[in-house]
């Protein structure tokens, strides 16, 4: 018998499981209303947080889960009294020890994000001489956009709520953070709109992105917070210049909604997830599609991929490593790629899949399903190659025009090229 091809043992590894955070359920629990539509590590890996559904939001300490899989496996009910982390107390001296919360949003939460402040970066509006809040360097906030358009901002430490950001006049579909310290908050809703607020600033709304004819349903800030994409409904992807607040260019090539994007650690890829059962990776500098990973094979024509089937993908990551990206599909599979590969490295089964996030430090991937619950996983571990930590230096510096003009060989400029 021959060996099975190379092809097909990389499809067959198996990505090994971490834990489970099995959302409670109670004997007559609504099914709509607990799904787990966001998930969210903290910029310094100290929290982890997700909407469990009915209102819901959990924070608890990564560490402290981490250590819990390993003591009692990796089946951890959140409402067992037995595994149950520390609660946060009144006492103000542990105010920066990481605690468990319990948040009550007080309706549906569709996204979450943390921000963390760095004090010289200062609130871009200059005329105010007082603020409600003065954020120190080791503040820590959760941003929940809810079903009724409001965004509410919460303290990581107490669990106390600090502001309430009411503008949206539809879902809060999702949040980021810019990821300068500068505590912007850019929120993606359905009614059409991104609207960009500055916390230090008490969250007053700095700016109205108007682009999307529809939904707009994701949005991702670059590593060095001058760029934000957003991804929608009608195959929308805008890419939008953050200190003009100006769009900079649409990207062409998807079938059907996107639903979600995230960029590499050294902002030169982006990647966009669809309903059209493709993930696909850009040049977000040229507008150039350089990879394309489809779930379903042979790849849907145009027709179909804009209509109804069953591997629409919900989800992408981009990992710390710059290396890897994880999708979710509906297909029941969790898919890992590397960006230099058109088949995944490893896969993971996971049922009723809505979301995913990689760990801060890029060793672990969470998933969201829709009845609250949130499945973990060891991510690949692989050395990277020196044409790989050579881009990704140069990357985190220069856009892909800087690099082209950079007066070394050719041959050298293909090396410390993404094009593949």
């Amino acid at each position: 018998l021959q060996s099975p091809p190379p092809r097909l043992k990389q499809f067959l590894l198996r990505s090994r499981t971490i834990g489970e955070l099995l959302a409670p359920a109670a004997p007559f629990d609504k099914k709509c209303g607990r799904e787990n539509w966001t998930v969210a590590f903290a910029p310094d890996g100290s929290y982890f947080a997700w909407s469990q559904g009915h209102r819901t939001v959990k924070l608890v300490p990564w560490s402290q889960c981490l250590q819990n899989f390993l003591l009692h496996g990796t089946k951890n009910v959140t409402n067992s009294s037995s595994l149950r982390l520390p609660r946060q107390n009144s006492d103000g001296g542990q105010k920066n020890k990481p605690r468990e919360h319990i948040i009550d949003c007080g309706d549906i939460v569709w996204s979450l994000a943390f921000g963390s402040s760095v004090p010289e970066k200062q609130s871009r509006c200059v005329n105010i001489e007082w603020h409600r809040f003065r954020f120190g360097q080791d503040q820590l906030l959760l941003a929940t956009g809810l079903n009724n358009g409001r965004i509410k901002i919460w303290d990581v430490y107490t669990g106390k709520l600090l502001l309430n950001l009411v503008d949206h006049t539809e879902v809060v579909r999702d949040l980021t953070f810019a990821p300068d310290g500068s505590l912007i908050l850019v929120s993606a809703s359905r009614d059409k709109t991104l609207r960009v607020w500055d916390l230090k600033d008490d969250g007053n709304m700095m700016k109205v992105l108007r682009g999307h004819q529809n939904w707009v349903y994701s949005c991702a800030f670059s590593p060095d917070s001058s760029m934000l994409c957003s991804v929608g409904a009608s195959k929308a992807v805008f890419l939008w210049n953050m200190d003009k607040y100006t769009m900079i260019r649409k990207l062409e090539g998807h079938h059907h909604d996107v639903v979600a994007c995230d960029f590499s650690p050294d902002g030169a890829l982006l990647a966009t997830a669809s309903y059209d059962t493709r993930v696909y990776i850009w040049d977000p500098h040229d507008g150039d599609i350089l990879m394309e990973f489809g779930h379903l094979f042979p790849p849907p024509t145009p027709i179909f991929a804009g209509g109804a089937n069953d591997r629409w993908v919900r989800s992408v990551s981009f990992s710390h490593d710059g290396l890897h990206i994880a999708s979710l599909a509906d297909d029941k599979m969790v898919r890992f790629w590397r960006i230099d590969e058109d088949y995944p490295v490893q896969v993971a089964p996971l049922s009723n899949g809505l979301c995913c996030a990689f760990s801060t430090d890029g060793s672990v991937l969470a998933a969201g399903t829709h009845d609250g619950s949130v499945y973990f996983w060891a991510t690949p571990r692989q050395v990277p190659s020196l044409q790989h930590l050579c881009r990704m230096s140069i990357r985190r510096v220069m856009p892909t025009q800087e690099v082209r003009e950079l007066p070394v060989p050719s041959k050298l400029l293909e090396f410390l090229s993404y094009r593949i």
